[in-house]
């Protein structure tokens, strides 16, 4: 059984007298384990897909199964914590905290689950020594680097060891040395971990380091079962 399905997913947006459809009825299944990313044009949908999917956002009609659980039927704090269980989340711009350390950053997502403070630190400077980190642990963000402050911010998002880990656009602010060295870090995490990764992103050479790239136009999923093979070819060449 797929760690994440969903069914008839339908998500319109209304403001006043316009109503956009950004997913039109998609049926989809994401396996676990599997290292996924959503491609596909500006407004395509890549986004929205990903916040449903997530119950970052309400969605107008359809069903989504996350491990054995409908989220559609959770109100927002039933979906709060199950999404601080079960789930991580990577973004463009980090998102950190600029007043806090990164081990501070890390721990944030312990300490508001309930977890002792002790117990957070420990975990949070295991995560940060997992992504490299440790001598960096007592820096706060506009010390580090546009790379280190996305690997805070892995950390951040696996530190409660989450089934499935979110990631929209996390290269995206990156230069392409950085960009590869925080894939090579997704790969080696979900090679060691076994953790379910799906990655929106634009970039063709993300695609290519995942699994199976999902394409999206217009709303819609056109392909479920992108070639990645012989895009990694394509690449392999040019470079």
């Amino acid at each position: 059984m797929p760690i994440i399905s969903c069914s008839n997913l339908t998500k319109v947006y209304v403001t006043g007298d316009v109503r956009v459809e950004a997913l039109k009825g998609i049926d989809l299944g994401i396996e676990k384990g599997e290292m996924v990313a959503i491609m596909g044009p500006s407004g395509c949908g890549k986004t929205t897909l990903l916040n449903c999917l997530s119950g970052l956002d309400e969605v107008t009609a359809g069903k989504i199964m996350v491990e054995d659980t409908d989220i559609t039927t959770l109100d927002d704090d039933g979906k709060t914590a199950f999404r601080a269980n079960r789930m991580g989340f990577v973004f463009q711009f980090y998102n950190l905290l600029p007043v806090l350390s990164a081990t501070e950053n890390v721990e944030l997502p312990l300490l508001i689950s309930g977890a002792k403070d002790a117990d957070a630190r420990r975990k949070a400077e295991k995560m940060l020594d997992t992504v490299g980190l440790k001598a960096r642990a007592t820096m706060r963000p506009a010390s580090l680097s546009g790379g280190e402050r996305q690997r805070v911010a892995i950390a951040r998002a696996l530190v409660n060891d989450p089934a499935i880990v979110f990631a929209d656009e996390p290269t995206g602010d990156l230069d392409k040395k950085t960009a590869d060295d925080v894939m090579n870090l997704l790969h080696q995490l979900n090679r060691d971990h076994g953790q379910t990764f799906v990655i929106v992103t634009h970039d063709p050479e993300v695609g290519a380091r995942c699994d199976r790239i999902i394409h999206m136009r217009d709303g819609l999923v056109v392909s479920k079962n992108g070639v990645v093979s012989s895009i990694t070819k394509e690449i392999k060449e040019l470079g």
